[in-house]
Order: structure tokens, then C-alpha cells, then sequence
């Protein structure tokens, strides 16, 4: 079974740089959360494990939890990085998971046609990920404000949300509002929220 941990590691001496800095981001801001170590989530099974440990777990670590009874459960948000035709404009994008991704519903919103996944090399150069890894946390390294953060509607109305600290070997558990709050105006992101519909 996976265990659930509050906090950042307490040896992050195997821990790699673009991770660290997401734990000092976080306890800079004084923003808990929980964290789950665990191998690469590369797959949808692992994505489930991951989504099951953390649904076992109540919100008893957060000191602000509202509802001691209330589920632990996170929602577990594609992070997609997009780009339009021309590699000029750049895009994160989080939705829920289980939601189908359609292109031309998001193109229509933001006025930005043809649009497709940026390759490895811009995910570096803007955003210091790997693919596999793309997290909303990564926009902490975009600090020339490249990456426009684009979230679904959906996403806003869960109380907590799942995502990798720039590293798919680790999986955190954090409110909503601290990342709307507090995380998104530190780092300089103001997201456009958008309505993904299924056909």
C-alpha cells in the first residue's frame, strides 16, 4: 500500500533540483499538502493507485479542514502543454482526467487555431519539465510569462486538487484555493478559466 506523507521529504538529498524548488515554493507560502512517493505514473493504472491512496486518506493533516468526514478524495487533472501552429503562443491546460480533450472547443475560447502538444524541447525551455511530469507547478519556472495557464471550469469546483511537484515519482494533495490563492498570483499567473464541454 502506498503511504501518505505530510509535507516535503525529509531528506530530499535524491530529489532532483526542479522538484526541491517546488517544496520551497510551497513552504514559502506556508501552504500544506500531502505528498505520495511512488514509480514513474506513466500509466492509467498507476494514475488509479495513486487517486485510490489518496481517497483512503481524510483531510485530518490539513489544519483547515472544514469537515473532518469529508473525502480526501483530489480531482486528478490532465496537464496539457499546447501550442498553436506557428510555436508563438504558448498554453498549460488543466482539465479533470476522466474529461475528453477537443481541440477545436478550446480554440474556439481562446482564439488560438490549430492547436497541438508542444514537443520536449519547448516543455524545457519553458517550463524545466519532462514529459510525462507536466504539472501547473511547473509554471514557477516560466518566469517570462510565456505560458498562458488556461483551467477548465470543472477543475475549480473541487476543494482539493492532485498534481507532480515537476516530477511523475511524487504526487501532492493541495486546496484549490491555495493554488488560485496563493500559488498562481506568487508566480506571476493570472489562468483564464474555460468551459470544456463533451459532444
Amino acid at each position: 500500500m502506498l503511504t501518505i506523507f505530510h509535507g516535503r521529504p525529509a531528506d530530499c538529498s535524491s530529489r532532483e533540483p526542479r522538484e526541491i524548488r517546488v517544496y520551497d515554493l510551497l513552504d514559502s507560502l506556508s501552504i500544506e499538502y500531502d505528498r505520495l512517493d511512488h514509480e514513474p505514473a506513466m500509466t492509467m493504472e498507476i494514475c488509479a493507485e495513486i487517486d485510490a491512496a489518496f481517497e483512503r486518506l481524510p483531510l485530518h493533516s490539513f489544519k483547515e479542514a472544514a469537515d473532518d468526514n469529508r473525502s480526501g478524495h483530489p480531482i486528478i487533472c490532465k496537464n496539457l502543454f499546447l501550442t498553436n501552429k506557428q510555436q508563438t503562443k504558448f498554453y498549460l491546460l488543466m482539465m479533470p482526467g476522466d474529461k475528453k480533450f477537443l481541440t477545436r472547443l478550446l480554440s474556439q475560447q481562446i482564439n488560438s487555431a490549430r492547436l497541438s502538444f508542444a514537443g520536449e524541447e519547448l516543455m524545457l525551455r519553458y517550463l524545466d519539465l519532462r514529459p510525462g511530469s507536466v504539472s501547473v507547478l511547473g509554471l514557477m519556472n516560466d518566469h517570462e510569462n510565456a505560458v498562458q495557464l488556461l483551467i477548465d471550469e470543472d477543475v475549480l469546483q473541487s476543494e482539493m486538487v492532485g498534481c507532480h511537484p515537476c516530477m511523475n515519482t511524487s504526487s501532492l494533495r493541495l486546496k484549490i484555493k491555495d493554488l488560485t490563492e496563493k500559488i498562481l498570483p506568487a508566480i506571476h499567473h493570472e489562468p483564464i478559466i474555460v468551459h470544456l464541454d463533451e459532444e
